[in-house]
């Protein structure tokens, strides 16, 4: 009998919930395959795999063969393989879907590790003895005389002179100068001085500092109370005892103030990881953290997979967002996993929040979090004085009171800055017919489409359809088109026609799309008067030392909503957008206009603060079986008929069958029932019990792809959904 055939058992980026079997390519392999990519055929294309175990096939099994090996050493490896096999397990995702997720798209399609190492430029032998006879004044000359006792680095160059690279290849095409490769630069840290600590601080970084092995910190602190000053004192005693630390941010646009603030303090490289990056600098900065040379990589998300072959310290900063929820593909929650990878890795992880999630004030209720407070602001700054504006019979000129832009005129006199805070981006939510009543709808998705260009051209906001805006009506030819509501964009434009001297910026996801934007708005206002208006962005982490006055806009809309995150959601809005004003020594206001100012959110809030009104919202969940104190999945599915969408729902319902700890609710049509012309419906499954809600899901997720109605409909499975839309 002959003897069984050596295979390799492979992960594949496909939406399927299985290992593919393959015999191995010819050539040596190498000595640890497990964690290796591979490329293999597949169908009529080739694809890039990660090889997870070795197996054995009978002889007579026709296998496909690889192609070859693309690592000489494993890729994944360790605790970041583990932990990644957990993730697929937690979210019943394929682990190939997974591991590709995990990767940098370079990496992800089968090209090399690249090389971390620092580029620097030298004279050639040609190049020292022509110097002198280069043009007197000239660029190449300029250069030449930079490089003239020693290789300069890139990085240092480019300091020093503008324009630089049409030079060096002036040079580099006659011979006269070389491009060569720098050794990586000693990891020795020199971090500089800080402010002083106050005793809150001080216990909040003793604690941290002197964990051993995994430890799960909430540093709860209000906005202004030096968190990130209590980050970088973790950080420096994380590099003194030679270690990585990761700190992940809700927002690419937090990213650029954390860096400068981190390197300025550090006195080491500090690495950026983000979507704004191009796909080689994201894997040359994956690469850098799995050769242990990116000591401090600082990135959103996506950088929870980072490889920390030295870890030392996992922050999460503002861990209450929701940007760290993962909304398509492999639904992940980077907070949640940082937990678990600091726990495989045995190290503390800080959540950072003025406003902590729900789940994570239970956890440090319950004890399983060392709860540490900062309940003072640092320095001389004092918390803002909050008034809330009953503006029922009051005259709004595009949704400001009067006394709103009295109040915004008196600020502007005394040098300083105004935030208006309307997290609705856009010229007006809806274009209305005065006279009938048509609105514009988006034809694809249950939704009226957003004015945008001061009532010139309309977008969906769901779908990213656009349309110029008609000029009458479709319904009845009318003339009478008003833009109906407030965004960004007329606030914007009625605060200009106002204040025409001072600058008025708006920041929305509209205005701050491109690299660096956000900075470039921020530095464009520096310290003179003026006026920001923005949408939630504003509100995440952004220190302005001159902004004594916030404005909250249209906060009704968010008091009276169907999702029982809403109130969640709206507090900690207001507490961090509240959190801008008055951090440096002139004192902050705060105003809120509303027609329900006898709100008891809003009463809680003013009165009593976050603590308050998470008390009893705790206890309303509780009451209701609501997240933290019930466990959920949430199964969606869409087609352009509704009752193929039904239809597979239902057969995934009766495989569920009826369970003692579990119950699930639907079909029933999404929130918003049609979106991107497709028809969604849901199904929502709920156990108090976490095993309870797995061992289903671990019996039903497998069968799914095999249903019969399944081909009728895109699906997706979401374990602990954040938005129930």
């Amino acid at each position: 009998m002959d003897a069984p055939l050596p295979t390799l058992r492979i992960a594949l980026p496909v939406p399927l919930p299985q290992l593919f079997d393959y015999l191995p390519p010819e050539g040596p392999a190498p000595d640890v395959v497990v964690g290796c990519r591979i490329r293999v055929p597949f169908g009529p294309r080739e694809l890039v795999g990660v090889v997870v175990e070795q197996g054995s096939a009978d002889p007579a099994a026709s296998l496909r063969q690889a192609l070859t090996w693309l690592d000489p050493a494993p890729l994944l490896q360790a605790e970041l393989w583990h932990s990644l096999q957990w993730l697929a397990r937690y979210t019943h995702a394929p682990l190939g879907e997974v591991l590709s997720t995990a990767l940098p798209g370079p990496l992800r399609h089968g090209e090399p590790m690249p090389e971390t190492h620092h580029w620097g430029w030298q004279l050639s032998a040609d190049g020292r003895e022509q110097r002198g006879s280069l043009r007197a004044g000239s660029r190449p000359r300029q250069l030449a005389e930079l490089l003239a006792d020693a290789v300069v680095d890139e990085d240092v160059i480019a300091a020093r002179m503008d324009d630089w690279r049409t030079a060096a290849r002036s040079l580099a095409k006659r011979g006269l100068a070389e491009r060569v490769a720098l050794a990586v630069a000693p990891l020795q840290a020199s971090p500089l001085g800080g402010p002083t600590l106050n005793p809150e601080q001080a216990n909040a970084v003793q604690a941290i500092t002197a964990a051993q092995g995994f430890a799960p910190f909430l540093l709860d602190g209000v906005t202004g109370s030096g968190k990130t000053e209590v980050y970088l004192q973790a950080i420096i005693q994380c590099l003194a005892q030679g270690r990585q630390a990761l700190v992940l941010v809700p927002e690419i646009g937090l990213t650029p103030q954390t860096l400068a603030r981190f390197r300025g303090r550090l006195g080491i490289a500090v690495h950026a990881f983000h979507s704004g990056l191009n796909d080689n600098e994201r894997a040359r900065v994956w690469a850098a953290a799995s050769r242990g040379e990116a000591r401090v990589i600082v990135g959103t998300r996506s950088a929870i997979f980072m490889p920390l072959p030295e870890a030392g310290l996992l922050i999460v900063d503002e861990e209450h967002d929701n940007s760290y929820k993962q909304q398509d593909g492999i639904r992940y929650h980077a907070r949640d996993f940082a937990l678990v990878r600091a726990k495989a890795l045995g190290i503390p992880v800080v959540l950072g929040s003025a406003t902590p999630a729900m789940e994570t004030l239970h956890n440090a209720h319950a004890g399983r979090f060392t709860h540490l407070r900062l309940k003072v602001r640092a320095g001389d700054a004092m918390p803002p004085r909050v008034r809330i504006l009953d503006v029922r019979k009051r005259p709004l000129r595009d949704g400001l009171s009067p006394q709103v832009l009295e109040g915004i005129a008196e600020h502007l006199r005394n040098g300083q800055q105004v935030l208006v805070f309307k997290n609705r981006r856009g010229y007006a939510p809806v274009l209305l017919c005065h006279d009938c009543g048509w609105t514009a709808p988006c034809q694809r998705c249950d939704a009226p489409m957003t004015v945008h260009g001061a009532g010139r051209r309309l977008q969906c906001h769901h779908c990213g359809a656009r349309q110029a805006a008609p000029l009458a009506c479709p319904a009845c030819a009318s003339l009478a088109l008003q833009p109906q509501g407030i965004g960004t964009e007329r606030l914007e434009e009625h605060l200009a026609q106002a204040f025409p001297d001072v600058p008025v910026l708006r920041i929305d996801r509209s205005t701050t799309s491109r690299r660096d934007a956000l900075e470039q708005q921020l530095a464009r206002l520096g310290d003179q008067p003026g006026i920001l208006v923005g949408t939630q962005i504003l509100a995440k982490g952004h220190d302005l030392p001159k902004l004594t006055l916030v404005v909250v806009v249209g906060i009704d809309e968010g008091l009276f909503s169907s999702d029982f995150r809403a109130t969640e959601k709206l507090a900690q809005q207001l507490i961090q957008v509240a959190g801008r004003a008055g951090r440096a020594r002139d004192p902050g206001e705060v105003w809120l206009q509303t027609h329900h100012p006898g709100h008891p959110l809003l009463e809680t809030l003013v009165n009593g603060g976050y603590h308050p009104f998470a008390a009893a919202e705790l206890n309303q969940r509780q009451a209701a079986g609501f997240p933290p104190f019930a466990h959920l999945a949430l199964l969606r599915a869409e087609a352009q008929q509704v009752e193929h969408a039904n239809a597979f729902l239902l057969a995934v319902r009766a495989l569920v069958g009826e369970q003692p700890h579990l119950e699930a609710f639907g079909p029933m049509p999404a929130p918003m029932p049609r979106r991107a012309g497709y028809q969604r419906t849901q199904l929502l499954l709920s156990s108090a019990q976490r095993p309870a809600l797995h061992a289903v899901l671990d019996h039903v997720a497998p069968l799914l792809q095999g249903l019969p109605e399944a081909r009728k409909v895109r699906w997706s499975l979401d374990v602990d959904p954040v938005d129930l839309y």
